[in-house]
């Protein structure tokens, strides 16, 4: 059950005290008929909050199976990795956790890998670049909404079976999407299976230099990992029609299994041999979760809404982690297999009553209540002397995240120019964990964050309108961010530290100013010109410290920081343009990003790794029997000062894909896409300076990256 606190028990009873009390009040209040349209309603023209909205048409379009690649297309989005094996999902430049991802407007199950979600599982994208109350406010960057497809209104059968080759990659796939319904009664069933098998190399660089600039060490890698991944996704739904109601039974299953076999001999041109000059880890991950939840809707006769949602989820993640290294006479080898076992466990619930209390308002109170467990074990063995003691070898902890949250909010037409969003919000965190190795870490906050969104269509115009938002958003820090258990790494250096969560970490707290200018010049043709900025409190972010034997990693507070974006937009049909032009569909995005850390010396002291400067470009072509399109996406680079003696360097990267699809007959389709054509590779570049010394270590691994194809055929039966 939830922690027995009084100011939160406070908060969780005050919005159903206030749902109950604007039920009553609905029943009362006498019934508004709405009439009107919605087949010319355009969500980025016509809802008050700024929001981007991607259907479902656009996420399969390049025939993708996985939603980071989907993601890497849509305008302010910047994507890093690829998917289950450490894909981040950036908004204003900006990552690890500073964009908030939500599915159906939730946080993820614990051990649910958004990334790795079925593209044709989603119904539509939701990117908010400021936050609203009715969703956590845990993203100062902004906010990404995945929501899954409903029940089918109407019967549905459709198969896809895919298959991608690269110079060292293969990945069969089957999707299939079954639906009908039956009187009151729907079903829809869609599932993924996709199966990843990969090889490449991962060479690396490490070399040292002096206080005077001379090289005392130079060691190259040549790294090598061979691989493979398997994804199942399923997300069967059901729903009944009532007298007045509508109750959905939504579920989602992931699977995914990881298995890597990495290699990374070292080879020493100058200096000392490293720990272990030849090294091999081999890691089995499987990571299994299941969600399902249960959606009442209640319509009134006065036009008010209830919707209820009461949900379980559980997560399962299985660990096994062999190390072989040795090489080095003066060390002994190292032989060890590390053995770690986590379990989820959930229960979430939440609320929302929409009232008409007067004309052109429209008033919604709700509430959100999670509880979510989790416990980890791990267990370090020799397997060459398995019944060897292994100091700090066997550890367990074991911990809950308690949130509630209220809000309320509410929309209105002031006059026929202006349209206001206002709304409130207040979540609180408990977060407590019991360990072998600590003993026990708590953490609790709570953040009031209220939201101000305005649209104004400029006067005799019907094309152009202006948009401003105000808001509070916040950071809190995760529970591996604060418990101080170590995870160990092999070669111990600045250059590869041990990893360590810290109980003292405060979350960040930041506000937020959003602006932009919007000219919709036709039917499907937009321009956009829009801008933000944000002041962030207690930032944190890892430093690299010696504790006296080892070189550990740790989460701190360094200060404030500023973050701003610039983002110029545009998308439309080339026909708009030009009279009897082909049917081409027209878009690009730029946007410029910078940002500043009071607690760490300039320059180029950005948040995060940001990135500076991104932008696609893109064309979709609409035939009778084929379509077909491409898009170029490009991010800079450039150095980002950690700390006073921790740098990064982030490399340019160029992307090109394309796609087309045939249309064989009235059922069926074949698509090939290509991704990556330009052969790009991912690099990950760091320094450390050690400042007692003088000496500067400078690391590099790239992971070389290839062209890759693949062929889908579509068909409806």
């Amino acid at each position: 059950m939830l922690p027995a606190h009084p100011r939160l028990l406070r908060l969780a009873i005050l919005p159903a005290a206030l749902c109950a009390a604007l039920y009553a009040h609905a029943q009362q209040t006498p019934q508004v008929e709405v009439q009107g349209s919605t087949a010319n309603y355009n969500a980025r023209r016509d809802d008050t909050a700024m929001r981007i909205v991607v259907g479902h048409d656009e996420i399969v379009r390049y025939g993708d199976t996985n939603l980071l690649d989907v993601l890497k297309r849509i305008p302010g989005v910047i994507v890093n990795g690829a998917a289950g094996r450490g894909g981040e999902i950036r908004m204003q430049g900006l990552g690890s956790g500073y964009t908030q991802v939500l599915v159906n407007g939730e946080r993820p199950p614990g051990g649910m890998q958004a990334d790795t979600l079925a593209p044709d599982t989603v119904e539509r994208i939701e990117v908010l670049r400021a936050p609203s109350a009715e969703f956590s406010n845990e993203g100062i960057a902004g906010t990404i909404n995945i929501v899954l497809k409903k029940a089918a209104s109407k019967p549905q059968r459709e198969l896809k079976l895919g298959y991608g080759v690269g110079r060292d990659t293969h990945s069969p796939s089957a999707s299939l999407h079954l639906a009908n319904r039956r009187d009151a009664f729907t079903w829809d069933v869609a599932g993924s299976l996709v199966h990843d098998r990969f090889r490449g190399e991962v060479p690396g660089r490490e070399e040292e230099a002096d206080a005077a600039g001379r090289r005392t060490m130079l060691r190259t890698t040549a790294g090598h990992e061979d691989g493979r991944m398997t994804t199942l996704n399923l997300a069967p739904k059901l729903g009944w029609k009532l007298d007045g109601d509508m109750l959905e039974l939504e579920s989602y299953l992931n699977l995914n299994r990881f298995r890597v076999d990495v290699n990374a001999p070292t080879a020493t041109l100058l200096g000392p041999l490293p720990a272990y000059p030849d090294k091999r880890i081999a890691m089995d991950n499987d990571n299994d979760t299941v969600r399902s939840m249960l959606h009442w809707m209640h319509a009134l006769e006065s036009g008010a809404r209830l919707d209820a949602k009461l949900g379980v989820s559980a997560g399962r993640t299985d660990n096994i982690s062999t190390r072989t290294a040795g090489g080095n006479p003066q060390v002994a080898p190292l032989t060890r297999t590390i053995a770690s076992r986590g379990r989820d466990r959930g229960l979430r619930t939440s609320g929302k009553l929409t009232v008409p209390l007067i004309e052109a308002h429209a008033l919604a109170v709700g509430w959100e209540g999670a509880y979510d467990r989790r416990s980890d074990a791990r267990r370090e063995t020799d397997y060459l002397d398995p019944a060897a003691t292994i100091p700090g070898g066997d550890e367990h902890y074991s911990g809950h995240v308690a949130r509630l949250a209220a809000y309320a909010q509410d929309e209105w037409q002031l006059t026929p120019q202006l349209a206001a969003y206002l709304g409130a919000r207040w979540e609180g965190v408990r977060i407590h964990a019991d360990g072998s190795s600590f003993g026990s870490a708590r953490s609790q906050s709570g953040v009031f964050s209220p939201v101000l969104q305005l649209l104004y269509k400029l006067p005799g115009t019907k094309e152009d309108q202006l948009r401003l938002a105000l808001s509070r958003t916040y950071k809190a820090p995760g529970m591996d961010s604060l418990l101080p258990h170590r995870y160990i790494s092999v070669n111990n250096s600045p250059a590869e530290p041990d990893t360590e969560g810290n109980p003292k970490l405060k979350p960040e707290l930041a506000l937020g100013l959003d602006a932009a200018w919007e000219h919709h010049w036709a039917e499907g043709a937009m321009l956009s010109l829009s801008a933000s900025t944000r002041r962030i409190d207690d930032y944190a972010r890892s430093l690299v410290l010696f504790d006296g034997r080892r070189w550990i990693s740790l989460p701190s507070n360094v200060g404030k920081a500023r973050t701003h974006s610039l983002q110029l937009e545009t998308g439309f049909p080339l026909p708009a343009l030009i009279d009897g032009a082909p049917p081409l569909e027209l878009r690009a995005n730029v946007a410029r990003n910078w940002s500043s850390v009071d607690g760490v010396p300039g320059p180029d002291n950005r948040l995060d790794e940001q990135v500076p400067l991104s932008a696609n470009a893109g064309v979709d072509y609409q035939g009778e029997r084929m379509t077909a399109g491409a898009n170029f996406g490009f991010r800079s680079g450039g150095r980002v000062a950690v700390a006073a003696n921790q740098a990064v360097w982030l490399h340019a990267r160029r992307e090109l894909e394309l796609y087309a699809a045939w249309r064989l007959d009235q059922t069926s389709q074949l698509r090939i896409s290509a991704a990556n054509l330009l052969g790009m590779d991912m690099v990950n570049e760091r320094s450390y300076l050690d400042t007692a010394s003088g000496a500067l270590l400078r690391s590099r691994v790239v992971n070389v990256g290839h062209p890759s194809l693949k062929l889908t055929l579509e068909s409806r039966f």
